[in-house]
């Protein structure tokens, strides 16, 4: 994590929080001195979330896992539908 904020700070620091996060970097908030929430941009909740969705597709994990055994299919690109 790149920046961490207690909660009273994070009340005084938000605006440079939200640049943190928009620059790509993790931004923790804590309350006694436990992390409780965090803050991230946009971008990188949709990389998060995009993954995910990736990952629960079995389609998508049994090609993967044969790319990375070397077993991976491909195809030229005029064989693509028009």
């Amino acid at each position: 994590m790149n920046s961490t904020y207690s909660v009273s700070a994070a009340r005084a620091k938000f605006p440079a929080m939200v640049r943190s996060a928009q620059a790509g970097r993790l931004v923790g908030v804590t309350k006694n001195n436990e992390t409780v929430a965090f803050l991230i941009s946009r971008e990188r909740l949709e990389a998060l979330i995009e993954t995910k969705e990736l990952l629960a597709n079995p389609a998508f994990v049994q090609a993967w896992t044969e790319e990375k055994a070397g077993k991976g299919k491909y195809h030229p690109a005029s064989a693509l539908a028009d």
